[in-house]
Parts: structure tokens; sequence; C-alpha cells
């Protein structure tokens, strides 16, 4: 999706022209930065306080996200137009100056626009002298476009691995450990293509909540795999009255398959309890809820952090007559008896490598060393779940990670340590799904570049005993 043009013009700020979209973009960008925060949270308050809508809003979300998928090309870009390190440059003033590079390579914004808006940017912010260096070297930037630029900072796409993984790196803006790990987890020749798919805005998708909502009720296009969701062409989802009732959401469409995929398991015999392990934010949890009450079944959804616990909740509310409950509680040492539950949904904590269309921040704030700490969370939730399930119950494991470590790995480990679990072909509960095959067999994974969806790996194991 391309933004729409802007040429500036805004309130006045002492005698300066200062541009409302691009303070907030400056804004999240700084968010994110100094607080850690995410970039789809804190952009509705940041346009909110600009009081910003429609072209405005719509502007400011491609601003901001779109520079900071790219920031790893723009960063390389401002190196090649800069006679000093970027360490030494104002973070403040780079946070512009990353804005202008997108506004000048990735946006259909005039050249003369792009520049004097955000010099006018760093003078309010930074003064006069930072100005002027903005100025030129945004100057330089304009010289030539994204594809001229990359062959600059990137010209090697071909000859040894090393040499073609740091190309990648930098002409996709993906960190060259993140490469390395994608190239390891999706099949042969085809990491470019999804690198690229990483930096595509993804679509606004909704999931009609059954018993809530009906599909027909919402705009857009109906997906081609989830049978709950439509993709939007655009507009403001909180408009959708669907929406704004609670009886749908917001939604990628990998994530709802997750939800369908575990209730649409077989199962013989009891199937009225299910726990969502890891429920925080609350998407899977309310349209498993949903799926749930239809079966006269309840959800119990643990969530670890309090405040994401509250988030659950407040997604789960329309259901109205409580067919769930919320627990602030550790997913490895969850509050129920061992045995109890029919189906267990672990939606495991991850690097979020297969998400970074959706969650542009998260390539730049995981390093290597996160992975180690994350799979042995990854292993005792896995553990947990299983104990929690009876015996002929199942248990769906999930992240939004292609990494073999968090996929693979997790599940041979966890099928090797016990011998009261195995392995069920997950791929048959995959509406329409085709080259879906995960890297153990039985196991499915989606992808950004072949289905469209956020990448998800799907494992379902069932108890024997």
């Amino acid at each position: 999706m391309t933004a729409p043009r802007r040429t500036g013009g805004a309130p006045r700020r002492g005698d300066r022209r200062v541009d409302r979209p691009r303070t907030a973009a400056l804004e999240v960008l700084r968010c994110v930065r100094v607080e850690g925060a995410y970039t789809n949270l804190v952009l509705p308050a940041a346009i909110a306080r600009a009081g910003l809508e429609g072209r405005d809003a719509a502007f400011v979300t491609e601003l901001a996200s779109g520079t900071i998928r790219r920031q790893g090309t723009y960063d390389a870009i401002l190196g090649a137009c800069i006679d000093r390190p970027l360490r030494k440059v104002e973070v403040g003033v780079l946070d512009a100056l990353r804005l202008g590079c997108h506004q000048l390579l990735g946006m259909r914004v005039a050249p003369h626009a792009a520049i004097s808006t955000t010099v006018d940017l760093v003078h309010a912010r930074q003064g006069k002298g930072a100005a002027g260096f903005a100025n030129a070297v945004l100057r330089k930037v304009a010289s030539r476009d994204l594809d001229a630029w990359r062959d600059v900072v990137a010209p090697a796409i071909g000859g040894d691995r090393d040499t073609r993984m740091t190309a990648l790196s930098v002409r996709h803006s993906h960190p060259r450990w993140v490469v390395d790990l994608l190239d390891q987890a999706v099949p042969d020749g085809e990491v470019e293509e999804l690198l690229a798919a990483d930096n595509v805005p993804p679509r606004v998708t909704l999931a009609a909540r059954p018993g809530l909502a009906d599909r027909s009720e919402l705009p857009g296009t109906p997906t081609p795999f989830s049978p709950y969701g439509t993709v939007l062409e655009g507009g403001d989802p909180a408009a959708v009255p669907a929406v704004a009732e609670g009886r749908a959401g917001v939604q990628d469409e990998g994530s709802q398959l997750v939800a369908h995929a575990l209730a649409a398991a077989p199962l013989t015999g009891t199937d009225d309890l299910w726990i969502d392990l890891c429920a925080g934010p609350g998407g899977k949890a309310a349209l498993l809820a949903a799926l749930a009450a239809q079966r006269g079944a309840r959800l119990a959804a643990v969530e670890l952090h309090p405040h994401r616990a509250r988030l659950v909740a407040r997604a789960l509310e329309p259901l109205g007559d409580r067919p769930y409950g919320v627990v602030a509680a550790d997913g490895a040492r969850p509050p129920f008896r061992a045995g109890r539950a029919d189906r267990v949904l672990v939606d495991a904590p991850c690097t979020g490598l297969g998400a970074l269309r959706r969650r542009p921040e998260a390539r730049w704030r995981r390093g290597p060393d996160d992975l180690v700490t994350l799979v042995l969370l990854q292993r005792r939730l896995l553990g947990s779940a299983i104990d929690l399930v009876r015996p002929g119950g199942v248990v769906l494991y999930a992240t939004c990670s292609p990494v073999h470590a968090e996929t693979r790995d997790v599940v041979r480990s966890v099928l090797g340590a016990r011998a009261d679990v195995t392995l069920e072909d997950v791929r048959p509960l995959l509406p329409g799904v085709t080259g879906a095959d995960g890297p153990v067999e039985g196991t499915a994974q989606l992808w950004p570049h072949r289905h469209g969806t956020d990448a998800m790996f799907l494992a379902l194991l069932r108890r024997s005993r």
C-alpha cells in the first residue's frame, strides 16, 4: 500500500512551518527507540494527539512504519552521505533524517516537500545548525532513487554465501543474523522473496467471531483461507460496527488459522475445557472463546503479565455470559489440574521473525542471544500444555517465527523427552492452504511471500496416555 501524496503544510511553530503528520511520525520513532514501544500500539495515540484522520492518518502510519522497516537500508545510505559514523549524529536528528529518507525513496512525496519539511522539523527541535546539516544530507540522498542507492551500498548479490547474505541484509533492511536464520528456515532459493515480503505493509484483516458476527457483515474481500476473515481495502477498522462492538476484531489470517486448527482437531470423548496458555493480547483467545461457546465449551485464558491479561479480558467481554475465564499466571506453571483440558493452545513467545511486516521494530529489538532464553521457555510451555491435556486431548504449538530453533527443534525435543504424546498431521485442518509443509513431517508453515499471512508454524500433538 502506498501512502497518499503530501506536499507539506501544517500549523506554524514560531516562524517555521512544522508539519503535524511528520511531527507525529517523529514522535512514534522516538517512543519506539527510547521507550521500547510497539509501533502499532503507539501510532493510534500519536495520530489522535495530533488531531489527524483520513489521508493524514494514513500518511503517518506509512511514514513511521515504513521508516522503521527500512531503517537498515536507510542507515547504510545515510552512512554514505555523512562524513562521520552515524553513532555520532544526534539521535533526534538521525530519526528525522530516516523519515526524510523514507519520503524521498519509499513514498510518493515531492523531493522539495520531503526535504523542506524534514529540515523544518530539525530546526524546530535542534536548531539552525542541525537544520543546515539535515538539508545538506537529504539533498545528497535525493540525488539517487532507492534502486540506485542499493547498488551503491550493497552491490554484490552474487559471489559467495557470506557476501550474498550481507548484501541481502542491507538491500532488504534485516540484521545479518536474521537473514542467516531465515535463509536456513525458508525453502531453497526463497529467502530474498521472504525478505522483500517483510517490507510490504500488511493489509488490515478482520475476523468475525462466530456467534457474535458473520463474515458477511464485514467490509472487504473474504480471506482466501480463513472462514472468518475479510481484507479491508482501506478505511479505519474501528469504524466497522462489528469491530467497534467487539463482535469482530483486527486479526491476521495466519493467526485466525491457528485458532481454527485447534478448534477443528478431531476429538473423542469430552470437549468442554479449552485453554489458551499464552493469551495476550487476546485476538486468538477471542476467536477461540467464540468457537468454544458454540459447542458449549469454556475457554480459560492464561496470561503472565497483568496488563496484558486485562487486554484479554477486554477482548472477551462481548461474549457476554462469560463462557471463559482470564487468569494472570505463568503458563509454565498454570493453576489448573493436570489432565483436565481437552484442547490447549501454546502460542509461544518467540523472536517474532515471521511477523516483521506487522511488527517492524522486532527486527531491531531482538538479538541472537534471545533465542536461548526463548527456546527454553517454549519447551517448558509445551511440556506444561501436554501435562494439562487429558489422554486423547490435543495441544497446538504455534509460533510466528519460522526459525528452526523455535519450531522444529522445540517439537523434536519435547517428543524425544516424552512417551505420552504423538505428533499428528495438522495440514488437513488448514482449509485450502497448499504448499504449507513444515520442517517436521505433519507440521505446517505459512509464509508471507507465499500465503500473504504472517509466518506461522503449527504442530499438533495428541496426549496418548
